[in-house]
């Protein structure tokens, strides 16, 4: 996975040891109710659209940002929908990171959904009973941004 430049001046100071990074994902819905989702290069899972704010960055901001480049698409943020610390990630490089992750729910505006860059391998919507096998925390935010769409919501904190 490509990291930024940011990322890669910090790494250059600590090495491999753990970095605490904001992030941001997102449950893209189009208007026939499908998820957008992505198969990651590094892993072969079936994730969200994600990625990490650049320096000043607004959050809302960077996870339109990180759809239009990662699937080619455009959408505009509905709500937030979680606020939450994932576990640590060991990347085959040996880098750990840990995020703080807020989690939008996010509407397809328009545009042809396809890999846009080196961090998937496949880009596909997904009608909400037939979604690939993913791992606890991906089906956890689908769950979430569909439960939302059908106005079943909780705090973002929760």
């Amino acid at each position: 996975m490509p990291i930024t430049e940011y990322v890669r001046s910090i790494r250059e100071k600590i090495g491999t040891d753990l970095l605490w990074l904001p992030g941001v994902a997102a449950v893209v819905v189009n208007e026939a109710g499908e998820v957008l989702l992505g198969r990651r290069a590094d892993t072969g899972e079936w994730a969200s659209i994600a990625g990490i704010l650049e320096p000043g960055e607004q959050p809302a901001e960077a996870i339109i940002r990180e759809i239009r480049e990662e699937a080619g698409v455009d959408a505009e943020v509905l709500d937030l929908l979680a606020i939450r610390t994932d576990e640590p990630v060991h990347y085959p490089n040996g880098d750990v990171a840990q995020y703080l992750t807020l989690l939008f729910l996010c509407r397809y505006v328009a545009g042809e959904a396809h890999v846009a860059d080196d961090e998937s391998v496949e880009i596909a919507w997904f009608h909400p009973a037939a979604l690939p096998a993913m791992s606890p925390r991906q089906t956890e935010r689908v769950r979430r941004g569909l439960a939302a769409l059908r106005g079943d919501t909780r705090p973002a904190w929760q």
